[in-house]
């Protein structure tokens, strides 16, 4: 005799006895296509047992897409991002009066048949016959679960799931077997769970957990009586029953879910009464989504930890792979984002840049020997609206950021870090002059050099007349002069400072290679913030560089399992000696201490870094640090429009913007508030001999520097003069062009230009 299973139900057997018997019938019904003779019925009955023999005997079940959570360092949400919300709950934790209203409304001989209840399917072919249309259907629950688990499989395909929901008698062959299939493996408690957790309740509720939170801000397992019908009814048509929209319409539909409950013994005549008696009771929590409905100013934070997982390849073979598992969620990501470290940046941010303000600002805050990114934010929030934006100022354009922007003066550590690697003494004397132009030839890579044009030099020039050496690399750095580091690539050479500059992770934000060019001294080449920063959490680790990293760890869940995936893990490598990193050290404390970033200091905790103005005051910067956090403040009109000049930010006026008297106050109070109850550390820093003579006078709180005469009608032009490499057995000449025994370095004459001789070339600082 055939095994009966537990709760009700033919075996499989007898269940694939009586379905190729009524298959046809349930499709019709369903499809609502009309039969009308026994054999019409004959014939597409053979067709049904056929391509019922043809299907695969076991249905796959997708992971159930889920709300993604992520979490700063501290475990604190950040933000919710899914595809669909969704937050799957075992049955235990579901009100009994939601599983009993939703078996009422939907299937109420749910333990009583197998996955095709044959009664139903008569009175429904029935009434449809009498009705002479299709008023009534007779797909089980079981049924409909696996028709959403189809669904689900289609993603936000459209043309999937038009496949998986098209009104066709071969769809109904496939659902029914499968549904046999379901029956036999689950029981009814496990597909009562799973139907619970799958269907669609509307407003982009996805399962009854996250059902209840959207309607009565409440969890599944506490919801009432009246409660429980009314999202019990919703299922039918989400759109037609919506309580949101249509209030009327969903009361009628949750008393007859109360009707039904009472018909069929699950409460009492009096209940249903009382119930249909009760408002709808609404507590409607709005869907919360995506990145934008992140804490803490964290929107562009969390958009670029959802650039690395969809990039990066420890998630995912392919960015299809990656897409969909994201997509999937269920994810919990534990992010390197520090509550204090973030709270303090969106402070200082608000303190000093306002949204409204024509320029913006943009900060990123990193640890150094870890590469953990620990704060992110911007003056334009995260949005759609004015004085929004989705673009993440602080990263690099292929992480949702835009082109870069050029760093002027803050370049110069980097070039003074590849001199004393190279062996150059840290008291090294030049004579910057206030003017000149640039020395030539100048060697570059792979045995080429740059020539200046001898009919029409590039020249540079410091930010006054005053500025005249000779100065030593102390006095140089601290007051940003620009002729001694022109001077000095010149003397080592281009290679260096690139390949110094590579060690240290510094590219261009567009990902275009950096070009052999001497005025890469002062900054001409776009970067981002966050770039920047991690550049100069080079020497604040003493020399030891490491990737910046976002994520700690991520968890997920599918089912009832949990499990850990692997991260991208930050790599360090030495970018150069302990030595040299100190040298800077000191260097660049002496620019806080005495120099152009003095407004930056932090009082008696040590730090170092280095302020940068660009030509005409289109952006301006502070990146320093500390032993134990590094930062870089860029701003700055994003458009490359607006100059920082007669103009007024935060509601301060300013005649001109310098990088030590905007940027370098934010970081200054960011860092302060970052940084607050957390040790004091010192740097190593090595003695400096002093240098004599020493020259020129106090200059202002400038810094910027002068890539190209341009003020002066100069050459303007991508890199503020004209020039080019010319080949190592080539002497003299250069010119405009170089000579055609190499390639022209890809962007080498680009030019982002602001018109006439005074391109993104020109003054630097």
């Amino acid at each position: 005799m055939p095994k009966k299973r537990s709760g009700g139900g033919l075996s499989p057997t007898q269940q694939a006895a009586k379905f190729l018997g009524v298959s046809v019938l349930a499709g019709a019904v369903l499809a609502g296509i009309a039969l009308p003779a026994v054999g019409a019925l004959g014939l597409a009955a053979k067709g049904s047992v056929e391509s019922f023999d043809e299907l695969p005997a076991n249905m796959k079940t997708p992971p159930l897409s889920q709300r993604t959570t992520i979490l700063d360092a501290d475990g604190g949400q950040i933000a919710t991002v899914y595809s669909r919300d969704r937050t799957v709950v075992p049955l235990k934790d579901v009100s009994p009066y939601m599983q009993k209203a939703i078996v009422a409304i939907e299937d109420s001989r749910f333990y009583q048949h197998g996955a095709v209840d044959l009664k139903g399917v008569l009175r429904a072919l029935n009434k449809n016959a009498q009705t002479g249309g299709v008023s009534e259907g007779a797909s089980t629950l079981t049924q409909q679960y696996v028709k959403n688990v189809f669904v689900e499989e289609a993603g936000d395909d459209p043309t999937k799931v038009a496949e998986a929901t098209q009104q066709t008698i071969g769809r109904k062959i496939r659902e029914l077997k499968y549904a046999i299939q379901v029956e036999e493996e689950l029981g009814k408690k496990k597909i009562l769970e799973n139907y619970l957790n799958i269907t669609f309740f509307g407003q982009q509720a996805y399962g009854v957990e996250a059902a209840a939170q959207r309607y009565f801000s409440k969890s599944a397992k506490d919801l009432s009586l009246e409660q429980s019908a009314l999202l019990a009814g919703i299922v039918q048509s989400p759109s037609r029953y919506d309580p949101v929209n249509d209030e009327a319409e969903a009361t009628k539909r949750r008393n007859t879910v109360l009707q039904r409950m009472a018909a069929v013994g699950d409460i009492s005549r009096a209940q249903a009464t009382e119930a249909m008696k009760a408002p709808l009771g609404l507590k409607v929590s709005k869907p919360k989504n995506g990145c934008i409905t992140a804490v803490k100013g964290a929107g562009f934070f969390c958009d670029y930890v959802r650039e690395i997982f969809l990039n990066d390849p420890v998630f995912g073979k392919t960015k299809e792979q990656r897409a969909k598992v994201w997509n999937q969620g269920g994810l919990t990501i534990r992010t390197t984002m520090e509550p204090q470290a973030q709270d303090a940046a969106q402070r200082s941010i608000k303190e000093h840049v306002y949204k409204s303000d024509e320029v913006a600002t943009a900060v990123s805050l990193v640890q150094p020997g870890t590469g953990k990114i620990l704060a992110m934010g911007q003056s334009r929030p995260y949005g759609f609206k004015k004085n929004e934006t989705q673009i993440n100022l602080s990263v690099d354009q292929s992480m949702g950021g835009g082109m870069g922007y050029q760093p002027g003066s803050t370049f110069k550590p980097i070039v003074a870090a590849a001199a004393i690697e190279d062996g150059m003494p840290a008291n090294k004397v030049y004579s910057s002059p206030y003017q000149m132009a640039y020395p030539s030839p100048v060697s570059a890579c792979d045995g080429k050099r740059w020539v200046n044009d001898r009919g029409n030099p590039a020249k540079l020039e410091n930010e006054n007349s005053s500025e005249v050496g000779p100065y030593d690399m102390r006095e140089a750095t601290a007051k940003s002069v620009n002729t001694y580091y022109v001077q000095m690539i010149s003397d080592i050479g281009i290679c260096p400072v690139t390949t110094m500059a590579k060690k240290m992770g510094v590219v261009r934000a567009d990902g275009d290679k950096m070009p052999q060019v001497p005025s890469i001294a002062l900054g001409t080449q776009e970067m981002s913030p966050l770039t920047m920063a991690n550049a100069y959490a080079t020497f604040a680790s003493r020399g030891m560089y490491c990737t910046p990293v976002a994520i700690e760890s991520v968890s997920r869940r599918v089912g009832d399992k949990t499990t850990s995936l692997q991260v991208p893990k930050s790599t360090c490598s030495r970018a150069m000696s302990e030595n040299t990193a100190d040298t800077i050290n000191t260097l660049l404390k002496g620019v806080v201490e005495d120099g152009t970033g003095k407004k930056a200091g932090l009082g008696s905790r040590p730090s170092a870094g280095k302020t940068g103005t660009t030509d005409e005051r289109y952006a301006a910067w502070f990146v320093g640090y500390t032993p134990n956090m590094a930062g870089a403040v860029w701003v700055g009109d994003p458009a490359h429009k607006r100059k920082m000049s007669g103009i007024t930010i935060g509601g301060r006026s300013y005649g001109k913007v310098f990088g030590g008297e905007v940027p370098g106050p934010i970081w200054g109070d960011m860092m302060t508030g970052a940084l607050e109850g957390k040790p004091v550390e010192n740097f190593n820093t090595v003695h400096i001999p002093e240098s004599k003579p020493r020259g020129g006078g106090d200059r202002d709180d400038g810094d910027r520097d002068d890539g190209g005469n341009g003020d002066n009608g100069g050459n303007g032009g991508n890199d503020g003069f004209i020039g080019g490499l010319v080949g190592g057995n080539d002497g003299g000449g250069g010119g405009g062009e170089p000579t055609p025994s190499f390639s022209i370095p890809e962007g080498f004459f680009r030019g982002q230009g602001n018109g006439g001789g005074n391109g993104n070339g020109g003054r630097f600082g």
